[in-house]
């Protein structure tokens, strides 16, 4: 049963959706994660596979999500609660929302914690505060950054306070009108970087770096990781994605939309990278993985080349805005839920979850500090002990990446492909070609889900 629209209103075109959907995929780990994995595995090779297995994994998966969403025009819980009910299906299918909006709800906890420190660096790039620093000078203000819980709860604090002000406002005049400004901000900083990339020399060396294909780097394991990565990059199985599916019109066509938030979150992912590896590579640094990339080395870089203060100062911009835009999208089931379920107004509803997302967040902020110490347990496996734990930040980021997004992934895949009748989801995906459906029909059945049950045994280590 079509419903023509959620009661939290409507994007106001498609294009607005691609937006928002992209802004959502789009996040910190899009700036330095799939360009550093790419130019380690194989390069242009790790792409081409990436390319297949967005197809084959991201794309279909994307499809069945927006679909849902539009379909129950509610928020991912009760949504899968209707559909359930509409299907003739066991309740318990009403679990895959519960369980899509508590691993966006504690992504957001921590994810605005990392966003602070995002926040914090632009302040400090435009200060200046990285020139004449060594690599001893960089690693020590981070690292004094991360320690000092004081500070990372005043920066995670007013991070969480922006999203709360965008999420109240609403569909039309919050969410809409910050992806709309946002997303375009995004795009031209990037580009602004990529061209200064250019002028530095060594861009040639970032494109070889990031293009040059080279198979012999290509291993099972680099299948399995860009199997992972064409899954995480995309927000699938958090809510995210159904919930902006719900305001998207029934007019629009869910192919080409999914299709074309899939090619700007990969557009994205490889501009960083040309930004990011010659202003490296002109320093002579070496390509560091993880936040170390992020905060250590690149300061180094930008405080030693011209123009470096303003420049710097941007990138660090483009990691907020990218990190801003993906956290209102984490935030928006938990508070379309409020609303539809315990009558508070739109406001109220973004107060609490911020509220509470933020008071989840102080254990990541001590997990630096006072709490860095792992807690956990030992297992013993074939006689060899393995520890199973980690401070309360690593536990959060471990549970959500590697259980609980493959797991609400795979049920929506198999809810679509398997339980929902064939009507229903043709019915609501709108593809004229019956070839084509077919052929999407299939991948979503069979493909989709081994690719996501790969990605998972690869994550928990047991393959």
């Amino acid at each position: 049963m079509r419903r023509e629209s959620s009661i939290h209103g409507q994007w106001s075109s498609k294009l607005v959706f691609i937006l928002a959907a992209t802004g959502s995929a789009v996040g910190l780990g899009n700036i330095w994660r799939f360009p550093y994995i790419a130019g380690e595995n194989g390069g242009g090779a790790f792409v081409l596979i990436y390319l297949a297995c967005i197809l084959l994994i991201g794309l279909p998966i994307m499809m069945a999500e927006i679909a849902l969403g539009r379909r129950g025009r509610q928020s991912p819980i009760n949504t899968m609660a209707t559909l359930s009910r509409e299907e003739g299906l066991h309740r318990a299918w009403g679990f895959v929302g519960w369980l899509g909006v508590a691993a966006g709800f504690i992504i957001l906890s921590y994810y605005s914690v990392i966003a602070g420190w995002s926040l914090s660096y632009v302040f400090r790039a435009a200060g200046g505060a990285f020139t004449g620093l060594d690599a001893d000078g960089v690693r020590g203000m981070f690292n004094a950054l991360v320690s000092d819980p004081e500070r990372l709860l005043a920066w995670h604090t007013l991070f969480m306070i922006m999203n709360v002000l965008v999420v109240a406002r609403g569909v039309r005049s919050g969410l809409e009108k910050a992806v709309k400004f946002l997303m375009p901000a995004l795009f031209g900083l990037l580009l602004l970087l990529v061209g200064y990339s250019m002028s530095q020399g060594h861009f040639m060396e970032g494109v070889s770096f990031l293009f040059k294909p080279d198979w012999s780097e290509v291993s099972g394991d680099t299948i399995l990781l860009a199997m992972g990565q064409a899954f995480f990059t995309l927000s699938l199985g958090m809510g995210a994605i159904m919930i902006y599916g719900s305001y998207l019109s029934s007019k629009a066509s869910i192919l080409k939309t999914s299709a074309t938030v899939v090619s700007a979150d990969t557009a994205v992912a490889l501009l960083a990278g040309l930004a990011i590896f010659p202003i490296v590579f002109a320093s002579g640094l070496a390509p560091g993985e993880g936040p170390g990339l992020i905060f250590i080395t690149l300061p180094m870089a930008f405080a030693e080349m011209p123009g470096g203060l303003i420049f710097g100062t941007l990138f660090f911009l483009l990691l907020v805005t990218a990190a801003w835009t993906s956290s209102i999208s984490l935030m928006e089931p938990a508070v379309a839920w409020l609303v539809e379920n315990r009558g508070f107004d739109r406001p109220m509803a973004a107060v609490i979850v911020g509220g509470i997302a933020w008071f989840l967040g102080l254990g990541t902020i001590l997990s630096f500090s006072l709490w860095s110490n792992p807690i956990g347990f030992s297992l013993t496996i074939g006689g060899e002990a393995t520890f199973i734990g980690g401070t309360l930040f690593e536990m959060a980021d471990y549970l959500t990446s590697n259980i609980m997004l493959p797991l609400g992934g795979l049920l929506i895949a198999l809810f679509v492909g398997w339980r929902m009748t064939q009507r229903s989801v043709e019915d609501e995906l709108g593809l004229h070609s019956r070839v084509l459906f077919k052929a999407w029909y299939y991948v979503l059945r069979f493909a989709a889900p081994i690719g996501i049950l790969l990605v998972f045994l690869k994550a928990v280590n047991l393959i």
